[in-house]
């Protein structure tokens, strides 16, 4: 299931049409234009795979078909807090799946998927480097050593909490 666009990606999405339209045209380019495409807007949205299938004259079905090969792409928003559980071994042994499996539940999405305000996304890691405090996730830029499942309903709030803080600020101003 694939969000619908926001306002800014739609913005987004306009001022990448020019850029589009300039490049070379031929099968080469694919790869190129998917990676402009994402790097404008964080993650590759149906109307962006039509507008490079449109300028490459292939069908779109061929251009979701090399981007769903590479996991250099995305077809959902990053969430504005985007949560990263490692699964490298010292992860995975000490529970790492199930910790993936918590913030699944928690926010009501699956891995890949990002939730519907937009505030949350989930993604498996293969290894962050700090296998010494496994199992770790990062919240954000945020690293989480020594993770439990009971942790991550904290996690969660934490990053409510903080917003709605943030919300009351900057109304006082």
């Amino acid at each position: 299931m694939q969000l619908p666009l926001s306002a800014e990606d739609e913005l987004r999405l306009k001022a990448l049409q020019p850029q589009i339209a300039a490049s070379p045209k031929g099968r080469g380019q694919l790869i190129p234009l998917l990676q402009m495409a994402q790097k404008a807007l964080g993650y590759l949205p149906d109307q962006a795979l039509s507008l490079v299938a449109g300028h490459l004259a292939v069908t779109r079905s061929e251009v979701y078909g090399v981007a769903s090969f590479y996991n250099q792409f995305r077809f959902n928003p990053p969430g504005r807090n985007p949560v990263k559980v490692c699964m490298g071994t010292a992860c995975h042994v000490r529970g790492g799946e199930i910790i993936l499996e918590n913030f699944e539940r928690k926010l009501e999405i699956q891995e890949g998927e990002t939730t519907q305000d937009r505030e949350f996304s989930i993604e498996r890691v293969a290894c962050v480097g700090c296998c010494a405090l496994a199992p770790v996730a990062l919240v954000g830029e945020t690293l989480h050593g020594h993770m439990a499942p009971s942790k991550v309903e904290g996690l969660v709030l934490r990053v409510h909490l903080e917003k709605e803080k943030a919300q009351r600020e900057a109304a006082k101003s």
